[in-house]
């Protein structure tokens, strides 16, 4: 009786152990990809943060400032595109500064031309398209000058093409290195049931007899994990949302509800097809083999 009891508390054990282990593994994954997103955001923002000035000729039409507006808002490189007249220039405070008193009692007339300023989308990161599109609106009719920092620029998006290599290899690195611990857990689970497996053989059980109740286990263990780990993610962005509010505003809810789902089915599939793995492999085996592992 105390035997029974001592091998059900360890059958139990092992299954909570695993079942944690996987939801921690699952819970680091998560942790990443909520990471790199946050990551990858802030570089597309950084990116689209670069500013184009399109100054205007004096005396332009309605008609063809029309024109031009809309010539540059159909361009994909272009995020947002917004229309601001000399006068209102003249108003900054940045600008009023360079002067000791207002500029009228300086300069006879407002130097500053009417002008479009444009964001980029993160298309401009191509140096050879970003450089055709600024030489095509300096050739537009009632285009003054066109103004925007080139070298910055090209640092900055030589920058944010590493930094997105550098997270990609990582997490690709973290994935593989995750995936050999969840399946090296699940094996050894299966692994201490393998004289049940053989036994089960030797009386005729078939193939899909024996992986029935193991995979009915590896699903209710994939999904409990998956939902530990979505816990734990959730608690965790949470109080980073509280310590940090920055870094919760550039990832999207959807987002993360879209990693919380992925967390558990995840969980789901790592643990049936590595159980299913591990299955086969004692399954198909020769009874004579099970007793030299």
């Amino acid at each position: 009786m105390n035997t029974d009891k001592r091998l059900k508390r360890k059958v139990r054990n092992s299954y909570l152990v695993s079942t944690v282990s996987i939801a921690l593994v699952l819970f680091l994954l998560g942790s990443v990809g909520y990471l790199t997103i946050a990551a990858m955001t802030v570089a597309g923002t950084l990116q689209r943060s670069i500013a184009v000035s399109v100054e205007l000729t004096d005396g332009l039409s309605d008609e063809l400032r029309s024109q031009i507006e809309k010539r540059l808002a159909d361009d994909e490189l272009v995020g947002t595109i917004a229309y601001v007249p000399r006068d209102e220039k003249a108003q900054d405070d940045e600008f009023r500064k360079m002067f000791g008193s207002d500029f009228e009692e300086v300069l006879d007339e407002n130097p500053l031309s009417d002008s479009f300023e444009l964001t980029l989308t993160e298309a401009s990161e191509d140096k050879t398209r970003l450089e055709a599109f600024i030489a095509a609106t300096q050739r537009l009719t009632g285009v003054a000058h066109v103004s925007y920092p080139a070298l910055l620029a090209e640092q900055l998006h030589a920058t944010v093409g590493k930094f997105r290599l550098i997270v990609l290899l990582f997490g690709g690195a973290l994935l593989a290195i995750s995936l050999i611990l969840v399946h090296n857990t699940i094996r050894l689970a299966i692994f201490s049931k393998r004289y049940l497996i053989n036994t089960m053989k030797l009386v005729g059980a078939t193939k899909w007899f024996i992986m029935k109740p193991f995979l009915g286990s590896s699903l209710t263990q994939g999904v409990l994990a998956g939902a530990m780990a979505s816990v734990l993610l959730g608690a965790a962005v949470y109080g980073l949302g509280e310590a940090v509010p920055e870094l919760l505003n550039t990832t999207e809810l959807y987002r993360i509800g879209a990693i919380l789902g992925a967390m558990v089915l995840g969980g789901i599939l790592i643990s049936g097809i590595f159980t299913v793995t591990a299955l086969n492999k004692f399954i198909n085996m020769k009874s004579n083999k099970i007793y030299l592992y």
